[in-house]
């Protein structure tokens, strides 16, 4: 049976050095510790798919904290059956005691306390996402009541449009001098053109 350790920032000028302490608090040994600086939205990293062809049944994998794992929960417990059943190793997460799969007396209860906190993360984390999302709905529905406009500022059609536009509509001007006596922007101008005059 071997440790193995995983550390991950997710950019390259933050400091990995509060999990390599604790990996070296856990008696794990350098060579053993496989660190990347990316992203935690997904499991593309290369010194994680170099952990996992060298992890094997029996063996340990220590992680500081479930989130330098992944982001996701939903794919943090993909990753954790991966691990746990397919390879048939056991994970330590230091930050949370209970997820621990390894019980030595009962591995099978380790396994499945370990499995449920996970499920509750999972749930929770999911829960927060929508109580988010709910509470980002209700401030914009109560900011339009109160009349908050959103998006660009609508740009106000100038005084001379109409007779520019017929000007140009007539062919008495041509594009770009439309464009330069209302001072608007071709795709403004074309959009007040069309809003007006319809489909030309």
């Amino acid at each position: 049976m071997k440790n193995y350790a995983y550390a991950r920032v997710s950019a390259k000028d933050q400091k990995l050095e509060r999990q390599l302490d604790a990996f070296a608090n856990c008696g794990i040994v350098l060579d053993k510790i496989y660190c990347d600086k990316k992203s935690g939205k997904d499991f593309e990293r290369d010194n994680y798919k170099k952990l996992l062809k060298k992890i094997r049944q029996g063996d340990l994998l220590v992680i500081k904290s479930i989130d330098r794992l992944g982001r996701s929960y939903d794919a943090v417990i993909l990753e954790w059956k991966r691990i746990t059943k397919d390879i048939g190793a056991d994970i330590l997460v230091l930050d949370m005691p209970l997820l621990d799969t390894r019980c030595h007396e009962r591995p099978l209860i380790g396994k499945l306390i370990a499995d449920l906190v996970l499920q509750l993360l999972s749930f929770v984390a999911e829960n927060e996402r929508e109580n988010i999302r709910a509470r980002q709905e209700e401030g914009i529905r109560a900011a339009k009541l109160r009349g908050v406009r959103f998006g660009r500022p609508r740009i106000a059609i100038p005084e001379n449009f109409r007779k520019v536009a017929d000007d140009y509509l007539q062919r008495k001007i041509t594009y770009s001098e439309a464009l330069r006596l209302t001072a608007m922007r071709p795709t403004t101008f074309y959009r007040y053109v069309k809003s007006i005059y319809g489909n030309l």
